[in-house]
């Protein structure tokens, strides 16, 4: 079972780390490279206009794909599930996960990228700013989607190679869920969704949502969930499964007041 995550528009490579942390290499540095090669491009103007970010966020991200290397170090990255900094990162809360929690999510978790196509938890990431739906043309299409292609989801496929009944578990959101080739996936896809309660009625509300994804992914990290019927189990933050609005492949979990 695999369980995936979008990155964090937010980074943090400035809270000091645990020494000795352990680190991996991502799998895709020739991609990442080609990608950083089309930005270097670009001026600050370019990119505040490609990304609709400001300029001042765009000069420092054009001086992020400057300093990028193809050589992946702890003095020039970091692991990735503790360099995301999001709403989703919230609910991780990855830095306080045991040692043995993070080598099987290491196992279990997939971060989804536009620049690094697929993420461990532990694979060094250098800081980038580069979202999955962005139009950035290359010599492979006019778009991220065309760029990555198959290579996402084979990488998958290759994750899940040992297990019997491959299962993909999106805690993702769309834009890059889109990402993963259905047709090339081997696996079966089961979607998580989080509502809560607001005006008497069920919605998908976005922060409460992104949040959610994190807790489930602790949550499923800690209790080591292999099976799909365990991710019923859920109940996190007030959170519980709600069966009559859910189907095999769309697993609904409902909140009817914030809690923790």
């Amino acid at each position: 079972m695999l369980f995936l995550l979008s990155p964090a528009k937010s980074l943090d490579y400035d809270t000091p780390l645990p020494a000795g942390l352990p680190h991996t290499q991502p799998h895709f540095v020739p991609q990442a490279q080609r990608l950083i090669d089309v930005l270097r491009e670009k001026s600050p103007q370019e990119v505040a206009s490609l990304m609709s970010i400001s300029d001042p966020l765009a000069a420092l991200n054009v001086a992020r794909y400057a300093a990028w290397q193809p050589q992946f170090t702890p003095a020039n990255a970091r692991q990735a599930v503790l360099a995301f900094n999001g709403d989703v990162y919230e609910g991780l809360q990855a830095q306080t996960l045991s040692g043995d929690d993070l080598q099987w999510a290491q196992q279990h978790v997939a971060i989804l990228s536009g620049l690094y196509g697929v993420l461990r938890p532990l694979d060094l990431m250098q800081p980038y700013r580069l979202e999955m739906g962005t139009r950035l043309a290359t010599d492979a299409g006019a778009n991220l989607y065309q760029f990555w292609g198959t290579r996402i989801a084979e990488h998958l496929n290759q994750q899940l190679a040992a297990d019997t009944s491959p299962v993909v578990v999106n805690l993702a959101s769309q834009e890059y869920f889109k990402s993963v080739d259905a047709r090339a996936l081997k696996a079966r896809v089961i979607e998580c969704v989080f509502e809560d309660c607001k005006a008497g009625q069920y919605k998908i509300i976005s922060f409460y949502a992104k949040r959610a994804r994190g807790l489930m992914a602790r949550w499923a990290i800690q209790q080591r969930v292999s099976l799909p019927q365990q991710l019923e189990q859920f109940d996190l933050e007030g959170y519980a499964f709600h069966p009559p609005s859910s189907e095999p492949q769309r697993l609904v979990f409902r909140r009817d007041a914030v809690s923790g």
